[in-house]
């Protein structure tokens, strides 16, 4: 903040007026006092809800860890920053610890069983949630999702994909809620796209994805071949791919940097969130908890970040303004450009990668804005 801020000017015109009003008791007759000790400054209460114990804790310590980082980068003096284990209790007991203290805004948590456990305590309090979670149907009134979407990732490399020339396609999808949403998203992107999904394989272990890719060379000419899985099941389910169709892969490929150790996986394309950003902020993070983070860190980064420019606006002791989450031009962060849309999901711009034999090259940049 600089020197010449309505607040601080408020506040130097507050100061010289108790010292103008000290004076003029001074020279009344009767006892004298002491001055008297202005308050102490209130602060904005905030909560991140993360598991610090328990399998999850390593992902739960990065992002509270970053969010405290960001703090400091911006050395913001406003905001109060209270940390609630998950896993003691589960998150709706780690909310209401959080709601009862006062805390007006909640980053966090990141499961999306959490999510939906502390979103009703949230919304009777009238606090939204900023959650960690991917899951779009997780989102309501109130509660904002800052995770990075599969549909998206999966959107944007079909899209790249069919625009290069592909319009046959097939996909590879786990069992399960993951699996789910994934093939619901990829049937979506090639429609919009203007291509056609000519198979959708669900498996339930990587053998189970073997053979299912093998059945792929049944069903005629394909262009373009989606796996949606992490980087080391993708690299063992893509040699049973035969040669010919493009390999595309989703956001979960961006954590794996030895992708291009599998031959079939050289020159599949993939989206991320662009990752400039992410290596400075590696660096800072490094620099202060003496080891890198994990990936998920930089959700902590920016939703801390989203915050100290939403303080700008939000007076202690009032209720967090939500209007400053609906900028339509959005905000830039460590994982690049992203808003909120109707849906109250975060909508992100992503770039589309390709594996090469020593990690991977951008083939096409993320969108610098929004559009309108």
């Amino acid at each position: 903040m600089t020197s010449s801020s309505p607040r601080l000017q408020a506040r130097r015109l507050f100061v010289l007026s108790a010292i103008a009003s000290v004076a003029l008791t001074a020279c009344q007759t009767g006892p004298r006092r002491g001055p008297v000790a202005p308050p102490p400054p209130q602060k904005l209460e905030v909560a991140v809800l993360v598991p610090l114990t328990g399998e999850d804790a390593a992902v739960g310590e990065a992002i509270s860890n970053a969010a405290k980082l960001a703090l400091f980068d911006t050395n913001n003096q406003q905001i109060q920053l209270s940390i609630f284990n998950t896993a003691e209790g589960g998150a709706a007991a780690a909310a209401s610890r959080a709601l009862a203290q006062g805390n007006q805004l909640i980053l966090g948590p990141l499961l999306s069983d959490e999510v939906r456990a502390v979103a009703p305590l949230a919304q009777r309090a009238r606090v939204p949630v900023i959650a960690y979670s991917n899951d779009a149907q997780v989102a309501a009134p109130g509660v904002y999702i800052l995770g990075f979407s599969p549909a998206q990732a999966i959107e944007r490399v079909v899209l790249h994909a069919r625009q290069q020339g592909a319009t046959r396609f097939a996909a590879l999808v786990p069992a399960g809620m993951y699996g789910e949403r994934s093939s619901r998203a990829f049937l979506s992107a090639v429609q919009r796209a203007g291509g056609q999904a000519v198979a959708v394989e669900t498996y339930g272990t990587v053998a189970d994805a073997r053979a299912a890719a093998r059945r792929l060379g049944n069903r005629g000419a394909v262009d373009a071949v989606l796996i949606a899985d992490g980087g080391r099941a993708a690299a063992s389910i893509a040699p049973s791919v035969r040669v010919g169709p493009r390999l595309l892969g989703t956001e979960l490929w961006a954590s794996d940097r030895t992708l291009g150790s599998t031959a079939r996986l050289r020159g599949a394309w993939y989206a991320a969130a662009p990752d400039a950003r992410f290596q400075q902020l590696v660096t800072r993070y490094r620099a202060r908890y003496g080891k890198a983070p994990m990936r998920l860190a930089s959700l902590g980064y920016d939703s801390m970040l989203l915050t100290v420019r939403a303080a700008r606006t939000w007076q202690p002791g009032r209720r967090f303004p939500v209007r400053a989450l609906n900028e339509p031009e959005g905000f830039a962060g460590v994982d690049g450009i992203f808003r909120f849309g109707r849906d109250n999901v975060a909508q992100r711009a992503f770039e589309v990668r390709q594996v090469t034999s020593g990690g991977s090259t951008v083939v096409s940049p993320a969108p610098g804005s929004f559009p309108n």
